[in-house]
């Protein structure tokens, strides 16, 4: 698997994922630059987090219309994987790629911290080697996480499955004081309806390896890598 990390003014978790896939997984990585149209073959394009064009307007807002993103959005409408880590996640909603929006946390404070989510769908590249309720830990930092859709969308989101994390407590429990954000439905990250672009607000890049102090973000890298080539 060739994987495309894309680098924005702004972006500050793009070598992190780039170190976590070419690295620690073992797979072929290219860093992708904002202003070029070239995906440079790539099988995987991560929009990494940081803060996009400074996140001016709102975030996502800007990033969405630069030349790579075209690129992108031709890639994910021909079925190509595209994951969104934190701000990538938000330049996808920003994009269309991804239904919803990210505001403002309920605190109206970033916030920086380890999180525990719960696996809701494992019919995806993403999660395919991971278990229906499996429950990880993997840190977030954002200021705008806090995920929201009217409730039409919210609807067509259980009803497709596309709820594929859940901010949860340890054991797997949905509660108010395990979800940082105020993320309506506790949400922490959803897939398209074609299931081949994935946003998450936590950053498995940062949970890949054992000097991190937590590695079960890198079970997630793994299933995707390991799934990548499978018909789903």
């Amino acid at each position: 698997m060739k994987v495309g990390v894309i680098i924005f003014p702004g972006s500050n978790c793009d070598h992190d994922a780039y170190w976590a896939f070419k690295e620690v997984c073992g797979q072929s990585a290219t860093l992708l630059w904002h202003d070029s149209h070239d995906l440079e073959n790539s099988d995987l394009i991560i929009v990494p987090g940081g803060f996009a064009y400074g996140d001016y307007l709102r975030t996502g807002a800007i990033a969405r219309f630069s030349p790579i993103m075209q690129s992108v959005k031709r890639f994910a409408d021909s079925g190509g994987l595209v994951l969104g880590i934190c701000n990538g996640f938000q330049i996808l909603c920003e994009a269309k790629l991804l239904p919803g929006v990210l505001l403002r946390n309920k605190t109206l404070k970033y916030i920086c911290k380890a999180v525990h989510v719960r696996v809701e769908n494992t019919a995806t590249k993403f999660t395919h080697g991971l278990g229906v309720g499996e429950v990880l830990e993997i840190p977030i930092g954002h200021g705008e996480g806090n995920y929201f859709c009217d409730e039409a969308t919210l609807t067509e989101l259980h009803q497709r499955e596309q709820v594929i994390f859940r901010y949860t407590t340890a054991q797997g429990e949905i509660s108010a004081e395990a979800n940082p954000n105020g993320s309506l439905d506790s949400i922490a990250g959803v897939c398209n309806e074609g299931r081949n672009v994935l946003g998450m607000m936590p950053h498995p890049e940062r949970a890949s390896e054992n000097v991190l102090g937590m590695t079960d973000g890198l079970r997630l890298l793994h299933s995707l890598v390991e799934s990548a080539a499978l018909p789903l």
